[in-house]
């Protein structure tokens, strides 16, 4: 069974409510469609009655639940509770109803928020940052986080490399130059991630342009003081580095490279040292090597929940 087939067999053994607030792409209406057919989730798509005409066209919508946001029953209460929420900020009731009636994914984190769904998805036509935004200061993360990163999960065809293929590569999409400490806690929580998500062992190389040091450089130094704390913090992972991409998922470059090493040549978390080389790296795999990529997957310790996902990245 593929990865996606594992994810989707789970979702129906325990079907949620997830809200998919881009009524306004026709590729909303078809994954809708699709997940409603396969019984995937129970779906919510948020959309005024002109943008369900529009783009819902010729597809079926039976089963699909539509909120237009302008007559729901509920607009008031959010706009009152979206109010206190950012009254520190200055938002007023006006803005609110402003922010939940053109910009529909604020009305589907205020449902998340009020428990009436249990997930949202979106990024077809937000970016990254217009998704997280509003996840982040409706929904907030759990008591205490201190980072939220975000990862993908990566599948390449006939890879013998990985777990049979499949990778999951952080951080892609959210913590830009990440110090020690923060490069730490996303390798940890990767690895945590990982095992939830693809129930298989993490094994974690943190990467870089040197090996073992093979090289020296203050960029060096943060990666191998970064799995100095990630040992600490969680001891029962399998964590190493610093290492470059090839020593840390070939074996016999990591025979020639880091011959010492439990992690080389063996890893499938891949721990990128910023966010330029992660979101370049995932995206020369997913066009280069025709992977499938799912996310950007957002995660903090203990926790993971999807705020903005491309499906195969096919939506960018």
């Amino acid at each position: 069974m593929t990865f996606i087939e594992e994810i989707k067999a789970k979702a129906r053994a325990d079907k949620k409510r997830i809200v998919l607030p881009e009524g306004m792409d026709r590729r909303i209406w078809e994954a809708a469609a699709t997940i409603v057919k396969e019984d995937l989730a129970d779906i919510t798509v948020i959309a005024t009655p002109d943008e369900t005409a529009a783009y819902s066209k010729g597809i079926d919508t039976t089963g699909i639940n539509i909120i237009n946001p302008f007559k729901s029953d509920k607009l008031q209460k959010y706009v009152a509770d979206l109010t206190e929420l950012r009254r520190k900020k200055g938002m007023t009731s006006d803005e609110a109803r402003t922010l939940l009636t053109t910009d529909y994914v604020h009305y589907a984190c205020m449902m998340l928020r009020e428990d009436e769904a249990d997930g949202v998805v979106s990024g077809a036509c937000h970016s990254t940052a217009n998704t997280l935004r509003p996840a982040l200061q409706i929904v907030k993360a759990k008591p205490g986080v201190k980072l939220v990163s975000a990862f993908f999960i990566i599948v390449v065809p006939d890879c013998p490399y990985g777990c049979d293929g499949t990778f999951l590569f952080g951080d892609c999409g959210l913590e830009q130059n990440p110090d020690s400490d923060r490069l730490a806690s996303i390798a940890v929580d990767s690895a945590r991630s990982f095992q939830k998500l693809v129930g298989r062992e993490p094994i974690v190389a943190l990467l870089s342009h040197s090996t073992m040091g093979s090289a020296r450089h203050p960029d060096v130094d943060k990666v191998t003081n970064a799995v100095k704390i990630a040992r600490h913090m969680a001891p029962d992972i399998k964590l190493d580095g610093e290492m470059q991409l090839d020593a840390a998922i070939i074996p016999e470059v990591a025979e020639l490279k880091a011959p010492v090493s439990k992690v080389a040549g063996r890893a499938n978390v891949l721990i990128f040292p910023d966010l330029d080389s992660g979101n370049i790296g995932y995206k020369l795999v997913h066009r280069l090597a025709k992977a499938e990529a799912y996310g950007p997957v957002t995660q903090s310790r203990s926790m993971i929940f999807q705020e903005a996902a491309r499906l195969r990245m096919s939506w960018e």
